[in-house]
């Protein structure tokens, strides 16, 4: 993989992995319109590496008291405040995407990366559920007002995020408002859930890295990859907290809508 590849998957990962777009269908899509090679292993633990520090930087705070309050709960076996509770519920939240993940992973990516009009069609009809439930949603619930029930619906959700097109943030972040949730509560527990997922993913793949070894001429590509991946997956959590708090998740799904029925376009037109 050249520089300019690793430059370009890297910023698609960090900007699409955290707005709600879905990254696993843009890192398909696009090298499949310009017809680049495949990524392989090693750019695909860039990518998750990078995720992974965007995000641990940005919520360093928030990790910081989840940790502070799981160990209080181990020492008091308390869950008296919504302060301790939450770190149980990310976990519990994490579970079901985690063992769905591990059954069935290979065999959905085999499903969909080699067919880019079902990704289109996924694109549009849960973007089209994100923009149905953002306009209809409560939006009054905050993050201390979650509670177990609603913490494994999100995360059962979550699952579909296997499916390219779906997006994690989109998936999770519909399901919170779903349940009432402010569109900041919702995207703060969908970011930090993701967390422990992003880490896993991480963890397994450099550890298959290394059993292998990395490739030569892949070491820069995967340091290009994992720089842009973290700036740009920083800078677009920072954008989208600040961008709920005061505005709809419109314009997200117009970007799908428009995507999604672009390259439907392009495929029956046979442009690709």
């Amino acid at each position: 993989m050249n520089l300019i590849h690793a430059a370009v998957l890297g910023a698609l990962q960090g900007f699409a992995e955290v707005l709600p777009i879905s990254s696993s269908a843009h890192l398909i899509i696009v090298p499949w319109l310009l017809n680049w090679p495949e990524s392989g292993l090693t750019f695909d633990v860039a990518l998750h590496l990078g995720t992974f520090l965007a995000l641990s930087l940005y919520f360093w705070r928030d990790i910081i008291e989840l940790a502070v309050s799981f160990f209080e709960v181990l020492a008091t076996r308390r869950l008296n405040t919504p302060a301790r509770r939450l770190p149980f519920l990310i976990i519990a939240a994490t579970v079901p995407a985690a063992v769905v993940g591990k059954l069935f992973e290979h065999d959905i990516e085999k499903v969909f990366r080699s067919n880019p009009l079902l990704i289109a069609s996924v694109l549009i009809g849960f973007g089209l559920l994100l923009g149905a439930v953002d306009l209809l949603g409560r939006k009054r619930l905050i993050l201390d007002e979650i509670k177990t029930p609603g913490a494994l619906t999100i995360g059962l959700m979550q699952c579909l995020a296997l499916i390219p097109g779906v997006s994690r943030s989109g998936i999770t972040i519909t399901a919170g408002l779903m349940l009432g949730f402010t569109r900041e509560s919702a995207a703060r527990f969908s970011f930090l859930m993701s967390l422990p997922i992003v880490a896993g993913a991480a963890l397994l793949k450099t550890v298959h890295l290394f059993k292998h070894g990395i490739p030569a001429g892949e070491g820069l590509p995967m340091v290009v990859g994992i720089v842009f991946s973290a700036v740009t997956g920083y800078i677009s959590v920072a954008f989208l907290l600040r961008f709920v708090q005061k505005q709809s998740l419109s314009p997200f799904v117009w970007y799908r809508v428009l995507v999604g029925s672009g390259l439907i376009v392009a495929i029956l037109s046979g442009f690709r």
